[in-house]
């Protein structure tokens, strides 16, 4: 065989296996698209990392949420997995076979931080009226049974008139007494005047999509207010990756700068060059109400507010250990991601698998 034949044949075989290689990549790269596009539209994975659902779902457990039921979402964020590296899209929604239900336990985004993904029970739809009496539930005043697999952990009631900080709307209210009040439905006008409750009423227009901002004569700059909580954020910065790797390397406590670069974002005695607002930590006097704008238009333009969408009260079964609701307030249905359906798998922490939870069904 002469040397020149021997070369052209290596040749070849070399393009064969390049060809190959190629070939496989592409199979994989299908592959994970398939996949990607599975997660973000037919069904989603989720981990349990608090037991604010025990008994019905066990910190640890593995689920599988049908997103099918609720009308599939294109996705709404393109970049990284698990980071924040990336960018939004614009998405839509499939017809859905129904709206979510009180019942149904329901995952969905977070509405203070995006990047979080919730599990709770729906216990009240739009239009409903919700209160807690002595860690009775009451929706539309008729008491609301607590789920087979739900719990209290806590004997102690903490007596109606006793306020709770961090609780939703800032009134005189308790995890165990609480409200009443109403969820929010698309269609509803809210009337703006002397009266309003801005707490109720602006976390709603910006969960719709509006710009609020603060600003006039007076007011050096313009601030702009925003759902997102840099509480919460800096919270899923330090339990991250970054977190776990750097407990291998070093005992210090993980206070990654990123947190930095995020609370200078924010307005506050201590930070007069934040440009970014809280709803919930912001005072609202009838003189700082003549300074809100909403889309370019003074709030004074407007004699109501027209709800755009329907809007979901969700709750914890483990109701003493909850942040759910009566905490940050009502959930959007473009927040909703599907419903709960089973525990594909269930990791004990510390304890290893919890193979009697495999195939439970979640209702």
């Amino acid at each position: 065989m002469s040397e020149a034949f021997r070369g052209t044949k290596l040749h070849f075989m070399k393009g064969q296996r390049i060809a190959a290689i190629l070939r496989e990549i592409k199979s994989l790269f299908i592959i994970l698209v398939i996949a990607l596009s599975l997660r973000a539209t037919v069904v989603e994975a989720y981990i349990v990392p608090t037991g604010s659902m025990e008994n019905t779902i066990m910190t640890g457990d593995f689920l599988i949420g049908n997103k099918f039921v609720y009308g599939m979402r294109t996705p709404d964020w393109i970049g990284i997995p698990y980071t924040e590296l990336g960018f939004d899209f614009p998405w839509s929604r499939f017809p859905r076979f129904r709206e979510p239900h009180s019942g149904d336990v329901v995952i969905f985004k977070y509405p203070r931080d995006h990047f979080q993904k919730y599990v709770k029970r729906c216990v009240a739809e739009p239009g409903e009226t919700v209160e807690v009496r002595g860690k009775e539930l009451l929706v539309n005043g008729d008491p609301y049974p607590l789920p087979e697999n739900g719990k209290f952990i806590d004997r102690t009631v903490v007596k109606e008139g006793i306020r709770q900080p961090g609780m939703f709307l800032r009134e005189g209210w308790n995890r165990d007494n609480f409200g009443p009040i109403r969820v929010p439905k698309a269609g509803d006008q809210i009337v703006i005047g002397p009266k309003t409750d801005w707490d109720y009423l602006l976390p709603l227009m910006l969960m719709d999509g509006h710009e609020i901002l603060l600003k006039g004569d007076g007011i050096n700059g313009e601030y702009r207010f925003t759902m997102k909580d840099p509480n919460d954020i800096a919270r899923r910065y330090i339990s991250g990756l970054g977190s776990l790797v750097h407990r291998i390397f070093s005992s210090a406590p993980y206070r990654p700068k990123k947190l930095e670069k995020l609370y200078k974002k924010y307005y506050s005695q201590s930070n007069l060059d934040g440009e970014l607002l809280n709803v919930w930590n912001f005072k609202f006097t009838e003189e700082a109400v003549n300074y809100l704008w909403i889309n370019g238009k003074s709030i004074r333009e407007f004699e109501s507010y027209s709800v755009q969408q329907n809007y979901y009260w969700m709750m914890g079964d483990n109701r003493d250990d909850s942040a759910d609701s009566r905490y940050w307030g009502f959930v959007p249905e473009e927040l909703v991601l599907g419903e709960a359906v089973v525990v594909y798998m269930s990791w004990k922490f510390g304890g290893g698998p919890r193979f009697s939870r495999i195939g439970t069904i979640i209702s």
